[in-house]
């Protein structure tokens, strides 16, 4: 039969974290390579009781289609969420997404041409990227430092792409990197943002899962005119299977968003946003946070100190304050896709780096999950690592070394 595939389709291809985390998914493999919350941590029990009681009480209209826009009480409680972090809005302001990831995609389909210039953090966010391209996106990189996105970079970036679509931005320990953008550096960006009238896409998965340094408002916070469109979830802090995110935004950019998602999908799940809304009726999430944070610290101490003791000397890495991930930055020689061959080969896994940077110019870098993993393992695995790091090091020095008595 002839090909009737869409043009765009010829953009669309599988995810490469997903494909290596299947060949990860041996019970023997060590794996830093997905971005997964800690099971151990969902609240289980909680979640039990909280859905005999909506089944008790509103069981029929748990079940049945809902409007768009989410389900009230999820979105005050979302609201009042977002009041807490410095953000001042409404139910209106609010609209409740299958996952944040549905919130990139929306907004992908609702602002990007084809042709449409974006700029991004570099690297950034895979998934994002994906969306992005099957928009048919063109990609402008710009560089990071231990402080996030360089605003210098970011100016001269907007000067030399006027019709910039908008900056998409993960400001609290960025996936990759682990990173967060310090305080001046995002009253910079709105001031950019300003003018140059470009708008922003605050991505926010992992703000709350701050265990060390200090708290810093969201980019929002400090934007003068709706120009920032806030995205989160509760993926990282509550439950990821039941697949809920929301956007935050002026009442002008939900309105164009509601429309879409009716295209979509009519609504996010009925029984899910109950679950969630009467969760956080019953329980203190701050509580819950609190208990993930305490163990995602302890971890990625633990994977820093065997980084430090395991890895070679001239090999950089992020030293995040939070979030899930810790970057790691090879010496030059090094191929990260080679490396993660051999650390299968030692039953270790980790995420190479190239696939995050939207042009592809990264060879020799590494992502590294803490929050999924033992102690023990954590240890073990990076241990191995480290031994494969070392062997693949000297053999670069003597191919060198070769090559200079030849």
């Amino acid at each position: 039969m002839e090909n009737k595939f869409a043009k765009r389709t010829q953009l669309i291809k599988s995810s490469e974290t997903r494909e290596i985390l299947k060949v990860t998914e041996r019970p023997e493999v060590i794996s830093f390579a997905g971005g997964l919350p800690a099971p151990e941590l969902f609240p289980v029990e909680a979640i039990k009781d909280v859905c005999n009681a909506v089944l008790n009480e509103e069981g029929a209209a748990s079940l049945q289609y809902s409007t768009t826009e989410g389900y009230i009480p999820l979105r005050k409680a979302i609201g009042g969420m977002m009041k807490d972090i410095g953000i001042n809005s409404t139910i209106d302001n609010v609209l409740i997404t299958s996952g944040s990831q549905q919130a990139i995609d929306l907004t992908g389909r609702l602002f990007i041409d084809e042709g449409d210039t974006i700029i991004c953090e570099s690297p950034t966010y895979l998934a994002a990227i994906n969306v992005f391209k099957s928009y048919n996106a063109k990609f402008v990189e710009v560089d990071m430092d231990d402080e996030g996105m360089v605003m210098e970079e970011l100016e001269k970036k907007l000067q030399e792409h006027p019709t910039t679509k908008f900056i998409y931005t993960i400001p609290d320990f960025q996936n990759p990197t682990g990173r967060t953008l310090k305080l001046e550096r995002r009253k910079r960006m709105i001031e950019l943002a300003n003018q140059y009238d470009v708008l922003i896409i605050e991505d926010n998965p992992y703000g709350a899962i701050r265990f060390a340094g200090e708290e810093l408002p969201p980019v929002k916070h400090f934007d003068t005119e709706s120009r920032v469109i806030y995205l989160s979830t509760f993926s990282k802090t509550f439950a990821p299977g039941l697949r809920l995110g929301w956007i935050c935004a002026d009442e002008s950019f939900i309105e164009k968003y509601v429309a879409l998602k009716q295209i979509a999908d009519l609504h996010t799940d009925s029984f899910a946003q109950r679950i969630a809304a009467r969760y956080l009726e019953l329980f203190h999430i701050e509580e819950h946070i609190h208990n993930i944070k305490v163990v995602y610290k302890e971890r990625c101490a633990i994977m820093l100190s065997c980084i430090e003791e395991f890895f070679p000397e001239n090999i950089s890495y992020s030293k995040p304050e939070g979030g899930l991930f810790i970057w790691v930055e090879l010496p030059p020689g090094l191929d990260a896709a080679h490396i993660f061959s051999e650390c299968l080969r030692n039953n270790v896994a980790c995420v190479p780096g190239t696939p995050f940077f939207p042009n592809g110019t990264e060879k020799n870098t590494l992502r590294l999950n803490y929050s999924n993993m033992s102690k023990e393992k954590i240890r073990e695995g990076i241990k191995r690592m480290g031994e494969v790091l070392h062997h693949e090091l000297e053999k670069e020095t003597s191919l060198l070394d070769s090559k200079l008595t030849v």
